[in-house]
């Protein structure tokens, strides 16, 4: 009889009574070393084994037909009396099985050859607690241990050199060598917590074919851990990305009405839309508010990072490199990616309040993270977020003879009465500063396996934001409140300051489906998500209105909807050679709501007027793209990567964009090498395409007169000779280093050039030249327009810069501390125009310009000409302490009323943050943040561009007439909030404890 085992034909011959075995190899049977290289490379793992465990053993391929990676191994293990141990997610290490260890008896038989030392020590994290549990294992050897309750361990070994594997659930792996030399021998190891060691972890973007980690992708990503955004103080994801990503910006935009309720940012300077945003990898919807109001990102869309609770982040990946290729639209800048909590490990809740130097802005914020895991791989992870902060005042000192000039009648008894009240209210009475914010979050993220190979996921997300601002103040002697709406007759009329109020509802939603079936992976999703804004207006008037008119307006509002569908495929060719090819459907829709008839009668409430019924509408487009990635090895330390994508859009037709990068190491892995090409483009958002807030006056004699923001498809727009709105396009190139001379120390420099044609800006106001002389002026009189402005393709623009990132970790620090020194830094080379602005012509003939000297300074100067982090973090027994100096290089703006001949230049700051936690107990901890600690706050001068300059600086007169002009007269503490670039708001303090159950 010739039965079959494992691989191995076996002949029972029965002779005499007896019976005898015959091993007879077939001829497909393999060596055992090397199905498991086929093992390796079909499940993406790395198997570590002694050689002797598989010396002289042999098998066949074809009976692995499992595609779960344990049961594989198993069941090829098994019959050869080995065993395995899952190490990490990708390692795995072969072992004897249980019994099969070397006996006393043995150790006796050999003790003439073999000599055994005792390796002990204890192993802690990054507090000096120990780390009970930890798996200590001899790689290639059957042989290992565990840590007691205090962190120690002991084990014996054969003299040699050996290397020793520690890991435990939550801390990053540490392999080490051991030299035993008939002697025992000590060693003590720090694990590092999971979250703070990311350089092995996999990154999701930079390539769809072949997920790669941080220190071997061919392109520049930032991992930057929840902890570390945490450890900030700040409450939102924009303000704490402030300070942990040289290249990110945003700032507080107070008195910006709806932009208070988003503020905007930037990565590269690129302008808040060409950044896109991903949750878990799948797009996030993008606001639904344009930015039309002088601030940075004016003429813009973004997506609401506040949306997103800090707690709920395990980390946040930031693709610093165009992606249109890979990603679609939006992605000119580059990407980033948030990552959710996922596996359940403790429930956290913390509560924190917080205040001002100045006894203002006081905050509550409470939060909690929580969940269950499903079985061995699935899990539901929640966080709920609440925030109150009240508002900040920075308010400045009035000019009373310019004022009096501005918004008084302008003679001498009108100067009286300006002096009179300003001596009482010196500020006059405006506010200045952050908006009282309420938010609320929810988040959850899930994932339930359906079998070994598929799971489940999905992922939510909800959030509710209030603000409440202050428009500029109205005195009695710039505003009139005649039928006594705002005041009691009984009272003097001191005047009035109108209120405006935002509510914002932000959602998303992921479902989808992932399956790995040998060397494929497939994942279809489904993603909704939207964003709406409703206004109000209150302590206001309508004059258009009378005695009529109510002081609580509804102006309106806007919603943004979209709706995507993913499938993307991924197929390891072998061990070199990966692909992957994907489809994304996605159907937009954008909504402008209308106001209560009273926001819009005439001219509107003072302050803020509502959109009118013939401004409302909805719009709405389709997309579909499909991808081609493929990533290839040439070798061990060569790495290629190119992707191909194709677009159309129902509105405006296709595109097709590509992209080619790679990787070099050198010098044993410690020099990388990388570069990349791409083309990338970006259609217009349909709130560029469709926005229009225009009022329509009655002027007697005149007709009904329009003004305000038209949209590229109206007939003012097409009647001053605008073109219809197209694609940006850019090209980006990128080359830099990465240095990793040993285990603990990183450098990164990158360099990068990217030029986008036609970029889309909301115009400058398009009004009557002085002598009404000009064409121009006829077809405003024609069309009875009073001035407008528009959605163009007006400029073509140039970035160059260099980003670095440098990371020292692991410093010992009074032998039991632990400290981590990083340093980043973003340089601007060059943020400039190309060519020369595309003015209709219409426009240019009558000496104006769609793109003025302010929107120029927006644009291009009104950021950091550079940015640099220099932080350290302490760990030392129960203390946690962390100090973040972050470095804001020289801005430049030039704002409306301020003489051509002059610009704004705010002075290079350095904002230092610093954060003292302790934990009293395993469960119980605090902390304490000062951010801004020596209460620096952005400071400008004015400068000369040329002689004529320089003589209105040096004339008290016309400098006066020009610092007001910036400042409304004073009205103003920091100058002008535009361009600054950091937060006006000082010293801040925050106490949080922080709970795990």
């Amino acid at each position: 009889m010739v039965y079959t085992v494992h691989g191995q034909r076996i002949a029972k011959n029965e002779k005499n009574g007896k019976t005898t075995q015959l091993t007879i190899e077939p001829e497909n049977s393999l060596p055992l070393k090397e199905v498991i290289a086929v093992l390796e490379k079909r499940f993406r793992v790395s198997i570590l084994y002694r050689e002797q465990l598989v010396q002289n053993k042999n098998t066949v391929l074809d009976t692995l037909t499992d595609s779960n990676p344990d049961h594989a191994l198993r069941s090829l293990l098994t019959p050869f009396g080995l065993t395995f141990k899952r190490v990490s997610p990708t390692q795995i290490i072969i072992s004897e099985a249980p019994g099969r260890y070397i006996t006393d008896a043995n150790k006796k038989a050999n003790s003439t050859t073999r000599q055994y030392s005792l390796l002990q020590g204890s192993v802690r994290n990054e507090k000096n607690e120990p780390v009970q549990g930890v798996s200590i294992i001899v790689i290639g050897l059957a042989k290992g241990t565990t840590t007691d309750a205090n962190g120690n361990y002991r084990l014996a070994l054969e003299d040699g050199t050996h290397k020793i594997y520690y890991s435990s659930v939550g801390y990053s792996s540490y392999v080490t060598s051991i030299k035993m030399q008939r002697a025992d021998a000590v060693k003590n190891v720090t694990l590092n917590n999971a979250a703070t060691d990311l350089s092995g972890v996999v990154v999701a973007v930079g390539s769809r074919a072949a997920q790669r980690t941080f220190t071997n992708t061919s392109l520049p990503v930032d991992n930057i851990n929840g902890a570390d955004l945490l450890s900030t103080g700040q409450l939102s994801l924009d303000k704490a990305l402030q300070f942990r990503a040289p290249s990110f910006n945003t700032v507080n935009m107070p008195v910006h009405d709806a932009t208070s309720l988003s503020d905007p940012y930037e990565i590269r300077n690129m302008g808040p839309s060409r950044t896109l945003i991903l949750i878990n990898g799948k797009r996030k919807n993008p606001g639904s508010l344009a930015y039309i109001q002088t601030s940075p990102g004016r003429g813009e869309t973004e997506t609401d990072l506040s949306a997103i609770p800090l707690e709920a982040i395990k980390r946040v990946e930031i693709l610093r490199d165009g992606a249109s290729a890979q990603y679609g639209s939006d992605a000119i800048a580059g990407v980033m990616n948030i990552i959710l909590k996922d596996r359940f490990e403790y429930t956290s809740f913390k509560a924190g309040t917080g205040i001002t130097s100045r006894g203002d802005g006081f905050s509550v914020h409470n939060s909690i993270n929580s969940g269950v895991n499903i079985g061995d791989k699935g899990f539901a992870n929640y966080t709920i977020n609440f925030q109150k902060e009240n508002r900040t005042n920075r308010p400045g000192k009035v000019d009373a003879e310019q004022d009096n000039i501005d918004l008084g009648d302008g003679t001498a008894e009108g100067l009286k009465r300006v002096k009179a009240f300003l001596e009482q209210f010196p500020d006059a009475r405006n506010v200045n500063g952050t908006p009282a914010i309420t938010a609320a979050r929810f988040l959850v993220n899930a994932a339930i396996p359906v079998n070994d190979n598929g799971s489940f996921y999905a992922n939510a997300a909800y959030v509710y934001k209030n603000i409440q601002s202050y428009a500029n103040y109205r005195t009695s002697y710039w505003k009139q409140d005649p039928y006594h709406l705002l005041h009691d007759t009984a009272s003097p009329y001191l005047g009035f300051g109108p209120t405006f109020a935002g509510d914002l509802n932000d959602y998303n939603a992921t479902l989808g489906f992932k399956q790995e079936k040998g060397l494929w992976t497939t994942d279809v999703s489904a993603t909704i998500g939207g964003n709406r804004q409703l206004y109000s207006v209150d302590n206001t008037w309508n004059p258009s209105m009378g005695a009529q008119s109510p002081t609580s307006f509804r102006p309106g509002g806007y919603a943004f909807h979209h709706m995507v569908g993913n499938v993307d495929i991924t197929h390891t060719v072998n061990e070199q050679l990966s692909v992957a090819f994907g489809t994304e459907f996605r159907n937009e829709t954008f909504t402008i709501f209308a106001g209560d008839k009273a926001s819009f009668t005439g001219t509107g409430p003072i302050s803020f007027s509502g959109i009118a019924n013939i401004n409302a509408n909805t719009s709405n487009r389709f997309n579909i793209g499909g991808y081609l990635d493929v990533s290839y090895d040439v070798s061990k330390s060569l790495l290629l990567n190119a992707t191909a994508r194709q677009e159309y859009y129902n509105d405006f037709g296709g595109a097709f964009v590509w992209k080619v990068s790679g990787r070099k190491k050198l010098a044993g892995d410690k020099l990388t090498l990388r570069s990349s090409v791409s083309t990338g483009f970006r259609a217009p958002a349909l709130h560029q395409v469709n926005l229009q807030i225009v009022q329509q006056i009655f002027s007697p004699g005149m007709g009904v007169q329009t003004k305000g923001v038209v949209s590229n498809k109206s007939m003012q727009a097409r009647v001053l000779g605008v073109p219809a709105l197209k694609p940006e396009r850019s090209v980006n190139f990128t080359a830099g280093f990465g240095l990793r001379p040993f285990r603990d120390f990183s450098l990164t420099l990158d360099y990068y050039n990217i030029n986008i044609k036609d970029r889309i800006i909301l115009s400058s106001d398009i009004a009557h030249t002085r002598n009404r002389n000009t064409e121009l002026d006829a077809v405003l009189s024609a069309n009875g327009i009073i001035g407008v402005s528009f959605f163009t393709n007006g400029i073509s623009t140039n970035t160059q810069g260099l980003d670095l990132v440098a990371t020292l970790k692991n410093i010992r620090v009074l032998n039991t501390g632990r400290a981590t020194i990083n340093l980043a830094g973003n340089y601007t080379i060059a943020n400039q125009l190309l060519g020369v602005v595309s003015n209709p012509k219409l426009i240019e003939d009558a000496g104006q310009a769609i793109f003025d000297y302010m929107q120029e300074a927006i644009l291009l100067t009104s950021r950091p000409k550079f940015k640099a982090i220099l932080g350290t973090d302490l760990t030392l027994a129960k203390w946690t302490f962390n100090v973040n100096n972050t470095l804001f290089g020289p801005a430049t703006f030039r704002s409306e009323g301020l003489d051509k001949n002059i610009k704004m230049v705010f002075k290079t700051k350095l904002v230092t943050d610093a954060n003292l936690g302790y934990q009293f107990t395993p469960w119980l901890g605090a902390s304490f943040t000062v951010n801004n600690l020596f209460n620096i706050l952005p400071q400008y001068q004015l400068k000369a561009l040329n002689s004529e300059g320089q003589a209105i600086l040096q004339d008290p007169v016309a400098y006066r007439k020009n610092i007001n002009a910036v400042t409304f007269n004073g009205r103003y503490h920091i100058a002008t909030y535009d361009g600054s670039h950091f937060s006006q708001t000082g010293s801040t303090f925050l106490l949080t404890i922080n709970c795990k159950l």
